[in-house]
């Protein structure tokens, strides 16, 4: 009898799909997202160098955000846009780590997107 696929084995297997067409390059780097329950995650990544230039998440000791809802992901995409701003970053890739762009994942990407990225 087989056993029923865990939503994460799924998502995995669509972002395995995903980044067989993406690679962040060092005038396009990857904005790659990654969602919990409690909090969410967003890197800017150089793949040819295997570099993260910039960062942010709800779960940094300084964030106000909580990344469980909208509004925290809205905050973390605007902070995360800032600081590749600062490094020099304005075009990215977005990895969106086989989630759905939806809810969340939708709310990080367009703050993102408002701040100033493109993608």
């Amino acid at each position: 009898m087989l056993g029923k696929t865990s939503k994460n084995e799924i998502r995995l297997r669509v972002h395995k799909r995903i980044r067989k067409h993406l690679f962040g390059e060092p005038d396009r780097p990857r904005l790659a997202v990654y969602r919990s329950l409690k909090h969410i995650y967003a890197q800017v990544i150089d793949d040819r160098k295997g570099a993260t230039l910039a960062a942010a998440s709800s779960g940094e000791k300084n964030s106000t955000a909580s990344g469980g809802n909208i509004a925290g992901a809205k905050a973390i995409g605007q902070l995360l846009a800032e600081r590749a701003k600062a490094k020099g970053v304005t075009k990215v890739v977005f990895d969106r780590g086989g989630y759905l762009y939806h809810g969340r994942i939708k709310a990080l990407a367009e703050a993102a997107r408002e701040a100033g990225l493109e993608f």
